[in-house]
């Protein structure tokens, strides 16, 4: 074999040489820490606070024994000192419901060519097909961080995947996607297995497709079925035994179970028919619960009026790879780079065929329970979408300010206008950049960025002070963000130190202070992720006293959605309008003048 053949293919080639994730020293993290806290404490409890961290990093104290276990930990692995841990701790481990409090979603821009859903869902497999293609065949680039590629470890969990629910912890199931190119698709809470491949293993056109498809609308009628995966709503250890007792039941229910979970993804047909943003945006978030499997790790949602969307289950995959995947598609399918195959259709497609399944009365009973819960919770939850189209990315650039901060301070200022005060704020921070490396938080609340909302809220402060103050507040949030990329934050290497605390021995004295709950309860848990052609993006808040608050920089627009238990949405909506207004009017009144060359 020659070299150029054994030469590894693009999507994993850089794999091996990617560095391993770092351990920041104790003081570096105690420094950043205690930066982080000021703002949100009295002058008192700060005092308290650093006596506290003194107490920990001290020569010979716990945090120094504690950072030799975690030094140790790394040196025995060839992985990541994090990721086995962060996979159990953060996903697999949770026992809550992953609707709601894990899944995420997109919606999708409307398709004016394909106004049919039968033809939508048809273009939008046959996108994903092709992008499963390129990554199973490993043809796929890897992602990148200007000239520096990215792990591309969780591209392993995209396709063919499954989360299992198990106790303690749930666990992935991955099948052989050479063997498995069938897909699941709900309709009226029927399950039936459409094959992408003829015999001969080519693979079906759009328009056969779109056959097959219509072919499943007609056969799922109009009634529905005992609703299987409602169950997937449920708290992890319910649905672990109801799920149990179903595959002991019946060797029909094992078997069925099989196709759904080695499908390559799922698509979903929902009678709804959504109309406004936040309609399209709970239908892609939750739906009614019933005809989906939340479980899987790709779900593609189409619409009796043609909308569509995704929703996707996070143990495995953060929304960066599922976001490159459904804006590939929604790309392609506009500018016509996706082969749709030919308009022929082979006479020879069988009929999808519909799942069966034996459930006896106490599984329908489980059912009705987990309906009954789901429908519970989503009543208690508000969702809405602030669409601000005044400017974006264009205009703000020009102001020399980058775009993800300059949305962060929008947070930041509609937040204060509505309570009076700041509050912790998660900002997710990738960390690709090293093997297995998935998040780190940017804690977007700091000194500076406090300083100027009080300052943008005083109207005897001159204007120049405040743009002043505001890119202060900008730099502190880019450095937050740069150090918590290149794994330098404060949140993973603090739960890596506590998780290493024996069960007899005492808990050290800056996890006791009450400042590191509270700088960890995130009244704000944000994310940007931006494609423009996406009209949605969000998931649920992780405090109940919180909100979830997605976002998107779009060229010319800015685009987040709320979510919380009903903690005046409206009224946050209205004054991130008015955020985005004062801001323009500062920031471009106070451009930095262009230095002048000598």
């Amino acid at each position: 074999m020659s070299a150029q053949a054994a030469a590894p293919r693009p999507l994993y080639a850089h794999q091996d040489r990617l560095p391993k994730l770092p351990i920041p020293s104790l003081d570096e993290t105690a420094a950043r820490y205690l930066r982080s806290v000021r703002p949100l404490l009295s002058d008192a409890d700060y005092e308290r606070t650093v006596r506290a961290v003194d107490e920990f990093k001290r020569p010979g104290g716990a945090g120094e024994v504690l950072q030799q276990r975690l030094i140790a930990r790394d040196q025995a692995t060839e992985k990541s000192w994090l990721i086995d841990w962060w996979n159990d701790y953060a996903y697999m481990a949770y026992r809550d419901p992953v609707v709601i409090n894990v899944n995420y979603f997109f919606v999708f821009r409307d398709d004016k060519m394909r106004k049919d859903p039968a033809a939508r869902a048809a273009s939008i497999v046959t996108g994903v097909l092709a992008f499963r293609k390129q990554l199973v065949n490993e043809e796929l680039t890897p992602d990148m961080a200007r000239n520096t590629p990215l792990c591309s470890e969780q591209y392993r969990y995209m396709f063919n995947s499954t989360r299992i629910p198990e106790i303690p912890s749930d666990v992935t199931r991955t099948s052989d996607p050479a063997k498995n190119n069938h897909i699941v698709v709900l309709r009226n809470n029927k399950f039936f297995i459409l094959e992408t491949t003829h015999a001969d293993g080519t693979q079906l056109s759009a328009a056969e497709l779109q056959v097959q498809i219509q072919k499943i609308y007609e056969a799922a009628g109009s009634t529905k079925d005992l609703p299987l995966g409602v169950l997937t709503t449920e708290h992890r250890d319910v649905w672990t035994n109801v799920r149990k007792d179903l595959l002991a039941s019946s060797p029909v229910n094992r078997a069925s179970f099989d196709a759904i979970e080695t499908a390559a993804f799922a698509l979903c047909l929902d009678d709804a028919k959504p109309v406004t943003r936040e309609e399209a945006s709970r239908a892609c978030w939750h739906g009614d619960g019933r005809n989906r499997f939340f479980d899987k790790s790709l779900q593609f949602i189409v619409f009796d009026n043609a909308k569509a969307g995704f929703n996707g289950e996070h143990s495995m995959m953060d929304a960066t790879p599922t976001s490159r995947c459904c804006d590939f598609v929604c790309e392609g399918l506009d500018k016509g780079t996706i082969d749709l195959g030919s308009s022929v259709i082979s006479r020879q497609l069988p009929q999808p065929k519909k799942l069966e399944f034996v459930f006896s009365p106490a599984q329908a009973k489980a059912m009705e329970d987990a309906a009954a819960k789901f429908d519970d919770v989503v009543a208690k939850h508000d969702l809405r979408v602030v669409v601000f189209e005044g400017y974006g990315k264009n205009l703000v650039k020009k102001m020399q300010i980058s775009p993800d901060a300059y949305a962060q301070m929008a947070i930041q200022l509609a937040y204060y206008k509505m309570y009076g005060v700041c509050r912790a704020t998660y900002e997710s921070a990738q960390t690709k950049k090293y093997r297995y490396g998935r998040t780190e938080t940017c804690r977007s609340v700091s000194v500076e960025s406090v300083a100027w909302v009080k300052a943008m809220e005083d109207p005897t402060v001159p204007i120049k002070a405040k743009g002043e103050l505001g890119r202060k507040a900008i730099a502190s949030q880019t450095s937050y963000m740069a150090a918590a990329v290149d794994g330098r934050g404060v949140d993973r290497h603090l739960l890596g130190l506590r998780l290493l605390i024996k069960p007899d021995e005492p808990k050290p004295s800056i996890f006791a202070d009450p400042a590191y709950a509270l700088s960890s309860h995130w009244n704000l848990s944000t994310s940007q992720i931006t494609s423009e052609y996406y009209d949605g993006y969000g998931w649920g808040e992780v405090v109940p006293d919180g909100y979830g608050v997605a976002y998107q920089v779009k060229d010319n627009a800015f685009h987040f959605n709320l979510v919380s238990l009903f903690l005046k949405n409206d009224h946050f909506q209205t004054y991130f309008h008015e955020a985005l207004h004062e801001m323009r009017t500062v920031f471009e009144a106070t451009i930095p003048a262009p230095k002048t060359k000598l």
